[in-house]
């Protein structure tokens, strides 16, 4: 099974972790206006794709992960 994320979201993050820590580590350029709509813990509107599922996966602090798939009707 594979997951290709569409939305990240960092909402305990300080201002120098985060994007910003990913952004270094991958010597990437983040889009400042994502960031901002990244920063909260709301979704973003999309689009369903054609199995009309989402998987919802939340990392914690601790690496701890816990994974949802939603059918979305």
């Amino acid at each position: 099974m594979s997951l290709f994320p569409r939305q990240v979201f960092f909402p305990m993050a300080g201002e120098k972790e985060g994007w910003q820590s990913l952004a270094k580590n991958l010597k990437a350029e983040i889009d400042e206006e994502l960031i901002e709509a990244y920063k909260g813990t709301v979704s973003l509107p999309f689009e369903t794709g054609k199995y009309q599922r989402i998987a919802v996966k939340i990392v914690d602090d601790r690496g701890i992960e816990s994974l949802k798939v939603i059918t979305i009707t």
